[in-house]
């Protein structure tokens, strides 16, 4: 006999039919009038990760919402990612109610804004961000994935079908956007932690909602001490590593050295790091990468070090 309950799957089961943590942003788009308006959001998680030629977030939302349209309009967004702090919450929760319009909850929003990094070294016209975000992602969408290039704004009680299966409108009332990465901004405290090593104690105060639960609040957790778990290393031999990298190119090889900082990547991923490093290296004019060129390859924001020096 089942130790489970077994729960009706009814509309927003992700809030209703279970208990599901999810993160809380706050999503700016540019209105008709080119002034910034807000949202805020939880359905939005990353999409592409690796393996194309841009990385990309997805957002789920409501078809007629202000940032829905606004994305329909123009294109642009961006996920600004707020602290867990009581005041900064409840300042979200009163951005989210169904039908507002942006000229009547915009000039009683207390969130900071500033102009866009993309528009300041560009002159494109963005969304204005969060200045007291932890972090912001600046986003396109990709309107031609799908056949949603030809989706418009304008239609406020639910659209017609046909409906598209992932992106752009999707049923009568709802809304699937991929967003390009266009760029990630993120405090100086917690990107120099990334680019050290992150330590318990480096990690945001970024809150965990759970939804729009029982018709009357909604309900979020702040963040608690992190604990880590070790990962279980399993090392490959040095033999096999190198029969492995000798069948990636043709003329860029591996020292053993170089390839012992390689020996605990799982298997499956090991030819995508193999040919990351030979990426490089021809990129650099390297055709024997050494442990030194790893130490270069394998620190990932080896970018922002030099800029740093």
């Amino acid at each position: 006999m089942s130790s489970f309950e077994d729960l009706r799957i009814v509309d927003n089961f992700y809030q209703t039919s279970l208990f599901f943590p999810m993160p809380t942003v706050i999503i700016s788009t540019l209105c008709e009038d080119g002034t910034t308006t807000l949202g805020p959001y939880s359905l939005v998680q990353p999409y592409y990760v690796a393996g194309k030629d841009f990385y990309a977030m997805l957002l789920s939302c409501r078809n007629s919402s202000n940032t829905a349209q606004n994305i329909l309009r123009n294109g642009k967004c961006a996920i600004s990612f707020i602290d867990d702090k009581k005041s900064t919450f409840k300042e979200a929760v009163k951005l989210s109610w169904p039908g507002d319009k942006p000229s009547e909850k915009m000039p009683r929003c207390k969130f900071k804004l500033e102009k866009s990094l993309i528009e300041e070294q560009t002159g494109e016209v963005r969304p204005m961000v969060l200045t007291d975000a932890i972090e912001v992602i600046e986003c396109t969408w990709v309107r031609e994935l799908d056949g949603a290039d030809k989706d418009v704004a304008g239609e406020l009680n639910g659209y017609e079908p046909p409906y598209h299966d992932f992106n752009g409108i999707t049923s009568k009332f709802g809304a699937h956007f991929i967003l390009k990465i266009d760029k990630i901004l993120m405090k100086k405290k917690y990107s120099d932690a990334i680019i050290r090593g992150v330590k318990a104690s480096d990690f945001p105060p970024l809150p965990v909602d759970y939804g729009y639960r029982d018709s009357k609040n909604f309900w979020y957790h702040r963040k608690t001490n992190m604990r880590a778990e070790l990962l279980q290393m399993r090392q490959a031999s040095l033999e096999s590593v190198r029969y492995a990298a000798d069948r990636v190119d043709d003329k860029v090889k591996f020292t053993d050295d170089a390839l012992k900082t390689v020996l605990g990547v799982p298997r499956v991923f090991l030819p995508l790091v193999l040919k990351g490093c030979v990426a490089w290296a021809k990129e650099n004019n390297v055709t024997l990468i050494d442990a030194e060129h790893m130490k270069i390859i394998n620190d990932k924001r080896a970018e922002e070090k030099k800029k740093k020096k």
